[in-house]
């Protein structure tokens, strides 16, 4: 689709320079950019690039000198993530999904189809489900009986929306998302180790159980997403054993992630691949958490916590406080702990001698 520079500039509120009528077809990097693209080069350290492209026109950092770099038109973006934001928006293709509902699809008994609904190849809608106006499903999705979609959701090819699984408005779920699952919650007859471990600290003697049987906790209590919360690939989110899992308005969760069961997210939070939220933990609203980080059951996280990546989480953590490493601690305490673990092989190194030294002296006395 083509814009004219104006337009874009209009998009991202930014303002724009030099031949703002020239038309532009999508967006490259710039030693890769072509002269109908839109070259990015949003930090200096882009501007080498520009010279081995073609890009006539690009988004640049602000006080940039647009015209010795060689381009006919720019834009200045004062905040380059936000442009970023704005401009794939403005320039990205909807997901090739047909109108109206395909003939492979299986549409269960009393099924409440919204209007402009759209449901590609493959699909099974379970009886009595109920599928927000404006919202569109690819190809081989399932959808329990007695699901509820808000309108102008998007549900990508493969998604298992399981028993008593409701969707807000705007929801968007990657392929492979799977949601209602059950909880990984079990308990033996006797008092199991694990049991014995935590409530002893580890204290007490392990024994051979007589009946190592788990029962399985079922779950009763589905889950719940709030309006415009997106879903990335492959990611699952267990249903709640009496209440329901529930994530908030506004939060987004990366690919390969993992909600246990009971969990509460709150609003506007972010979770980066492969973290994980084992059952019952409770996150506040906007907590990010870095790739690989992890919350253990049972504990809560303040609002506006920041898990920097690869940090377990272990306890309860206070709002607004950024947590690192394993156990997480204060990330400034992490990080002078990491220095003075460093330093430990220099200080014993000059330790060793002065060891010698005040041993002889020992031998004297």
């Amino acid at each position: 689709m083509a814009h004219t520079i104006q337009d874009i500039a209009q998009a991202l509120g930014a303002e724009c320079f030099g031949a703002t009528d020239l038309v532009v077809t999508g967006a490259a990097q710039p030693s890769d950019a072509g002269p109908d693209d839109l070259a990015l080069a949003m930090s200096p350290a882009y501007a080498p690039g520009l010279a081995k492209g073609q890009a006539r026109a690009a988004v640049l950092w602000p006080g940039a000198d647009w015209q010795a770099l060689g381009l006919k038109a720019a834009i200045i973006a004062p905040r380059a993530r936000l442009a970023m934001a704005r401009l794939t928006q403005m320039l990205d293709t909807p997901h090739a999904i047909d109108d109206g509902i395909h003939p492979t699809a299986i549409i269960g008994q009393g099924a409440d189809i919204g209007a402009g609904v759209a449901i590609g190849p493959f699909c099974v809608i379970g009886a009595g489900a109920r599928i927000g106006a404006g919202t569109r499903i690819a190809s081989h999705v399932t959808i329990n009986p007695g699901v509820v979609l808000g309108a102008d959701c998007l549900i990508l090819d493969g998604v298992r929306l399981l028993r008593r699984v409701r969707l807000g408005d705007r929801v968007m779920l990657h392929p492979g998302v799977v949601l209602g699952g059950d909880g990984f919650s079990f308990v033996t007859t006797e008092t199991s180790n694990v049991e014995r471990a935590r409530s002893t600290l580890g204290a007490a003697d392990m024994v051979v159980p007589t009946d190592a049987t788990q029962h399985r906790i079922h779950s009763l209590g589905g889950v719940v997403i709030g309006d415009d919360v997106e879903i990335g690939s492959n990611t699952t989110v267990d249903a709640g054993t009496i209440r329901a899992t529930m994530i908030g308005r506004g939060t987004k969760i990366d690919n390969l992630c993992h909600i246990g069961h009971n969990v509460i997210i709150g609003q506007d939070c972010l979770l980066a691949g492969q973290s994980a939220v084992a059952g019952s933990a409770v996150l506040g609203d906007r907590v990010v958490m870095g790739g690989k980080s992890g919350v253990a059951d049972n504990i809560t996280i303040g609002d506006d916590c920041v898990l920097t990546g690869a940090s377990v989480n272990l306890s309860n953590v206070p709002a607004g406080r950024v947590m690192m490493g394993y156990p997480a601690t204060k990330i400034d305490v992490q990080v002078s702990a990491y220095k003075a673990f460093r330093r430990l092989p220099r200080i014993l190194r000059d330790l060793g001698p002065r060891q010698k030294s005040v041993s002889k002296q020992d031998e004297s006395d």
